[in-house]
């Protein structure tokens, strides 16, 4: 059986970066793991920090996508693990929605959005589910750390 998630109402809905599951990660609290991911795109510079104090993640996600800011020059390749990092944090801040996730057992996690091709599945499955892939690899390490 495949788990399919999106909005942070369902039932794996904490699965999702906009699910309201904070975390203390170096130095600073974030409201959300899209605030983190946001966030990150813009390292050391004011806009971090603008986004880290973004009211929701939804405004987090617009000021993260906003192109007229100057994007980090490395971003392509350090995307992955940055939501690496925010995923495992998250997960790992919270231990009802991490015995959520390890109960998936070794089920295919996917992100069902219908206009995200890399992070999730995109409208005809065929997208690259790397949200779900990152999901699937933090309950492996939090598998392996129980």
């Amino acid at each position: 059986m495949t788990i399919y998630f999106y909005r942070t109402s369902d039932k794996y809905g904490c699965f999702s970066n906009f699910s309201r599951h904070g975390f203390k990660f170096e130095g600073d609290y974030w409201k959300t793991s899209e605030h983190y991911f946001q966030a990150k795109k813009f390292s050391k510079t004011k806009y971090e920090a603008e986004i880290r104090l973004a009211k929701t993640p939804m405004d987090a996600a617009k000021m993260g996508r906003d192109r007229t800011k100057p994007l980090r020059k490395d971003w392509e390749e350090v995307k992955d693990d940055i939501m690496r990092r925010a995923v495992l944090e998250k997960f790992k801040s919270h231990k009802d929605i991490q015995q959520i996730l390890l109960s998936t057992g070794m089920e295919e996690i996917v992100e069902n959005t219908f206009n995200d091709y890399y992070w999730g599945c995109g409208k005809d499955c065929t997208g690259k589910n790397m949200l779900g892939k990152i999901l699937m690899e933090t309950r492996d390490i939090l598998r392996k750390n129980q």
